[in-house]
């Protein structure tokens, strides 16, 4: 199973650009999406270290929220 984790973009020198989430910051390759698509700011699916797709915050954060809670569920198992 492949899994991309949002993450929002801090700061882009296109094509590569430097991401965080839950407090971890990562330089991320940019090449899958179109620069003018993207600013300091945006949110993106990032897989192996590339950002494959820009998503809202809404969905960023529901996303997260299904991470946690599956987290919590595979912890107690």
């Amino acid at each position: 199973m492949c899994v991309g984790v949002p993450m929002r973009l801090k700061e882009i020198d296109y094509p590569v650009g430097v991401a965080e989430a839950e407090g971890v910051e990562m330089p991320v390759y940019l090449h899958l999406i179109p620069e003018e698509e993207l600013a300091p700011g945006d949110w993106v699916i990032v897989h192996v270290g590339f950002a494959i797709q820009k998503i809202r915050p809404e969905e960023a954060r529901e996303t997260w929220r299904l991470l946690r809670e599956i987290e919590e569920t595979v912890g107690h198992a």
